[in-house]
C-alpha cells in the first residue's frame, strides 16, 4: 500500500482528538507564544466566558492573554493531562512566569510562580464556543509576596 492509499483509508480525527487538538493550539499560540491573531481562528467571536475575570467573547481572551503577558512575559503553560469526551476537554495545566508587569494593582516584583489550573473547554467546528477555569489566584498573589503566605 502506497503512502497516499494508508492515508486514504486513514479514519478521521474524532469530535474529541478535534476538540482536544484545538485547546492545545490555543495554550500553545496564544498563552505561550502571545499570538492574538491565532485566537481568532481557535475561538468563536461569541465565545461565552466563565471564569471569573475574563470580559466574554473572543476580546475577553485576547485580553486575558495581553494582560498575562504584560505581567509575566516568560509565561509557559504546560498541559499535564487532558481527557475529552464528545465536545469537552478537560486539562490539568501547569504555569509557570516571572512577575515583570504589573498585576493584580501591585508592581512587579521579579519573582517567579508555578500554579496549578483546571480548564474545561466546549468545542465545536473546530472553534472554542465555551470555557470555565479554575487557576489557584491565592498561590500566585503569595509565591509574588503581594499577601502573606499562611501556614502549609
Amino acid at each position: 500500500m502506497t503512502a497516499s492509499q494508508a492515508q486514504a483509508v486513514a479514519p478521521a480525527p474524532t469530535a474529541d482528538e478535534d476538540g482536544t487538538a484545538t485547546f492545545r493550539q490555543a495554550i500553545e499560540r496564544g498563552w505561550n507564544q502571545g499570538d492574538l491573531a491565532a485566537m481568532d481562528e481557535l475561538f468563536a467571536a461569541d465565545h461565552v466566558e466563565h471564569q471569573v475575570g475574563i470580559e466574554p467573547g473572543r476580546e475577553g481572551v485576547k485580553g486575558s492573554i495581553r494582560y498575562l503577558r504584560t505581567a509575566f512575559p516568560d509565561l509557559h503553560l504546560t498541559i499535564e493531562s487532558t481527557v475529552a469526551d464528545g465536545d469537552r476537554v478537560w486539562t490539568r495545566i501547569s504555569a509557570t512566569g516571572t512577575h515583570l508587569g504589573p498585576f493584580m494593582g501591585a508592581p512587579a516584583t521579579g519573582r517567579p510562580f508555578r500554579i496549578e489550573i483546571i480548564d474545561i473547554v466546549r468545542v465545536v467546528d473546530g472553534r472554542i464556543v465555551e470555557h470555565w477555569g479554575v487557576a489557584d489566584r491565592l498561590s500566585v498573589v503569595q509565591q509574588l509576596g503581594i499577601v502573606p503566605a499562611g501556614p502549609r
